[in-house]
């Protein structure tokens, strides 16, 4: 009788919650899971940033009546404005993550402001509801990225921050490719409405996505084993309660052992250290010469990759004469290597030095490839075959190159975290990072479209090919000598200084 008493009644164990925790809870809070979400969620606004490229000349033409001398320009400005509010939204929602204790509602937002762009460029038949389009696209993605890069990185540790940025890598590059793949076949044979019912399923998927989601640290009260990282402030907090000296604080009497009671007294007249007054996180990261350099690398990668957008789609119907379906397919070359994203990142997981040698190296080999471009200079097979097999070696230095640029960032704050926990004042800075981050890819993104463009008006394809080459070859000697620190210092990068007190 006591047996079965006692297995009819159910008591809490500890650690757990009385409250009945949601179902598959372990399965939608999982690392696996949230990476799969966030990637989803890049993907997602990526590929709607591109799946408008091949519909926009036309679409301005026919349905806002501009003349199609003003095409090149007007299709140039849009995707300019796309970067504006990238960089202008960035730096703003990555102050605003790191403030939030939730990370899902400032996704779940970036889904409302994408909903809203996605709406005003389908109804657009005025310039001024598709510049709001653009406007409002460019918003989505500064939430979606600030705060979607900051997830992942509070979700894994340092040792794999790699391969799980390399999947952000992949699929910012997929998406960005694939959009106007697919936006220029569907246009082609489905219609502009088509396309526009592509994208808002795809909408649909993400909200699903997001909501399922919970966020490790919302789970913990109902997990036996607690296993996520403490943030900076709770780590600072923390080593204040064991006795441990943080950073810029002054020993207190409690805290001085007796060992060290004879050296205070012979130096009675030691004044205390003044006080250092903090800056805030993103000034902190700005004033790092490291962080310069990361900043600089993902603003050429940036002017490299959306440099294309505004003249491929272009360059390909004059030539060839390729209608929608070949503007977009032409992206494709460009694509295809961007699925080894994540072994890149797994390599630079397990060497972590490897990375300068990645960026650079990738950079410096396309050099020749964006000169070759200007080969390509009328239609034949021969022609076709040329272009695509230069832009798959582009789209090979473009994925060769973004993972070590992913990384670095969570790598710098992770150093400074670890020389000094409370650098940041107790807050966490992962946002705020990823939020600069941003901003170099959104100054890219408007500087990108708008050179190539300009230049290709101006000058020739021949002429943008090679300037695109100029811009990568300074890019690449800065990167291998700067990328992680100046190279001839010997410091230990943070999974090596890990591993050393293991």
């Amino acid at each position: 009788m006591k047996s079965a008493l006692t297995q009819s009644v159910s008591v809490p164990r500890p650690g757990k919650s009385a409250n009945r925790p949601p179902r598959f809870l372990k399965w939608r809070c999982s690392k696996a899971f949230i990476i799969a979400v966030v990637t989803f969620a890049v993907f997602t606004d990526v590929f709607l940033y591109g799946v408008i490229i091949p519909v926009t000349p036309t679409a301005l033409e026919q349905r806002v009546g501009l003349p199609p001398s003003e095409r090149q320009r007007w299709t140039s400005i849009l995707l300019a404005l796309y970067g504006a509010a990238l960089l202008a939204a960035s730096p703003v929602f990555g102050y605003l993550a790191d403030k939030f204790r939730s990370k899902q509602v400032p996704l779940i937002g970036g889904l409302v402001a994408l909903g809203a762009s996605t709406a005003l460029l389908c109804v657009g038949t005025s310039i001024g509801l598709w510049v709001a389009g653009r406007i409002f696209q460019g918003i989505s993605a500064a939430m979606v990225w600030t705060v979607g890069l900051a997830l992942v990185a509070d979700t894994v540790d340092v040792s794999g921050v790699g391969e799980a940025m390399g999947f952000m890598g992949m699929a910012f590059s997929t998406g960005t490719m694939i959009g106007p793949l697919v936006g220029g076949i569907v246009y082609q044979h489905g219609g502009y409405y088509a396309v526009f019912a592509v994208a808002f399923a795809l909408i649909a998927v993400d909200i699903v996505l997001r909501l399922v989601m919970i966020e490790k640290k919302d789970a913990q009260k109902w997990l036996d084993a607690p296993d996520v990282p403490l943030s900076t402030g709770e780590e600072t907090m923390q080593r204040r309660l064991s006795g441990e000296q943080i950073c810029d604080e002054v020993p207190t009497a409690a805290s001085t052992s007796n060992d060290n009671i004879e050296t205070v007294t012979n130096e009675p007249t030691t004044p205390p250290p003044k006080k250092k007054t903090r800056l805030p996180p993103a000034l902190t990261l700005l004033k790092s010469r490291r962080m310069m350099v990361v900043l600089f690398g993902y603003l050429v990668v940036s002017i490299l990759m959306t440099s294309f957008d505004s003249v491929l789609p272009l360059f390909v119907q004059a030539t060839f004469g390729w209608e929608q379906t070949g503007q977009g397919l032409i992206f494709v070359p460009l694509l295809v290597p961007h699925f080894l994203d994540p072994v890149y990142g797994r390599i630079i997981d397990k060497y972590p030095k490897s990375g300068r040698y990645f960026s650079a190296g990738a950079l410096l080999c396309s050099v020749p490839v964006y000169v070759l471009l200007r080969l390509v200079d009328h239609d034949s097979i021969r022609q076709k075959v040329l272009l695509c097999a230069l832009l798959v070696l582009i789209g090979a230095g473009f994925a060769v190159c973004l993972s070590p640029l992913f990384i670095e960032v969570t790598y710098l704050i992770d150093t400074k975290e670890r020389e000094c926990p409370d650098v940041f004042g107790g807050s966490s800075a992962i946002s705020q990072g990823y939020g600069l981050f941003n901003c170099a890819f959104a100054a890219g993104s408007l500087i990108g479209p708008v050179w190539a463009g300009l230049v290709r008006d101006d000058y020739g394809w021949g002429a943008m090919g090679w300037t695109l080459g100029l811009l990568s070859g300074v890019a690449s000697i800065i990167l291998f000598f700067l990328l992680g620190g100046w190279i001839g210092n010997r410091k230990k990068r943070p999974k090596e200084a890990m591993a050393s007190h293991a």
